[in-house]
């Protein structure tokens, strides 16, 4: 996980507290049970198709972006993602830093996932 390391600089952010996963676990993962799923797109994008039960919270909104996962359980884990996996990494970060204990991220975002409905 040097990779995170790299991205997030020193330390304020450990690999085990944000997880990068592949289609496939991600799929797997978010069909086991209700999870917190969250689209991080803006609503335009979130209309033109997302992921079933996932709640969208712009990442861009600012000033409800943080306020909307207040209603969030900080102890489990959350499952993010976006068009590519830029701005869900991103979101990711500052998750931890208001106290979540894990989230999980897609990778490619729903590019990537689309792939794989496709092939």
């Amino acid at each position: 996980m040097t990779f995170l390391k790299s991205l997030f600089g020193s330390g304020s952010v450990t690999s085990n507290q944000i997880e990068v996963l592949d289609k496939e676990t991600y799929k797997k993962r978010i069909a086991e049970k209700d999870v917190q799923l969250v689209d991080v797109r803006t609503p335009r994008e979130y209309k033109n198709g997302h992921l079933a039960k996932a709640v969208n919270i712009d990442f861009f909104h600012h000033g409800s972006f943080r306020t909307s996962f207040e209603k969030f359980a900080k102890e489990e884990p959350v499952y993010l993602y976006c068009r590519s996996g830029q701005r869900s990494l991103k979101a990711a970060k500052k998750l931890i830093g208001w106290g979540f204990k894990k989230v999980y991220d897609l990778e490619g975002g729903i590019l990537n996932w689309k792939k794989s409905i496709n092939n």
